[in-house]
């Protein structure tokens, strides 16, 4: 039972280590990343489509994504997810296919976006205590196994609390110096 409640903990904390990657990967720092597009929904046949199932997304330069869709018809849908997407992003539409500029940050921009990573970070890490706290919760309902034993299952909660933390503050500091790269 112990052991149950330790994996489940693991799997929850790592759960949480990757929802903060997948909400990083989503801010935009200058350079193209079709990451950014992975939120977008596209009124596709009276259906909200993600965007990537409906196109292929490529970086052909550093500063642009292009956006091909399988479909030609789909272009004015897509066209119009991205406008009202709040990306601040203005796709240039050929016919054919879809290409978006990105922007330089500016200084101002770059405060911004530090500011949101670690604002994501912080609530990962309240998320990971969280799930320590409920794991240690369930550890002393436990009645099948002594005080000592509680104790030393703590403890490896509190080990493995320590270590992902230690994994977020790096996967934090990594987008940091990405966001504040010119």
């Amino acid at each position: 039972m112990p052991d149950q409640i330790l994996e489940n903990a693991k799997n929850r904390m790592n759960d949480s280590v990757d929802a903060l990657s997948r909400e990083l990967s989503k801010i935009r720092t200058g350079r193209a990343n079709p990451a950014i597009l992975s939120g977008i929904m596209v009124e596709y046949y009276g259906v909200k489509t993600p965007l990537s199932q409906i196109s292929s997304i490529t970086v052909p330069e550093p500063q642009s994504l292009l956006i091909k869709p399988f479909d030609r018809s789909a272009l004015n849908g897509i066209n119009k997810a991205i406008l009202e997407s709040n990306l601040g992003l203005t796709p240039n539409n050929d016919g054919e296919t879809i290409r978006l500029n990105i922007p330089s940050l500016t200084a101002e921009r770059r405060v911004e976006l530090t500011k949101l990573v670690r604002k994501h970070s912080e609530n990962a890490k309240v998320s990971i205590r969280n799930i320590r706290r409920d794991a240690n919760d369930e550890l002393k309902k436990v009645s099948s196994i002594s005080e000592d034993d509680v104790k030393l299952y703590q403890k490896e909660v509190q080990d493995l609390t320590d270590d992902l933390i230690k994994r977020l503050e790096e996967v934090t500091k990594e987008k940091e110096d990405e966001v504040k790269t010119i």
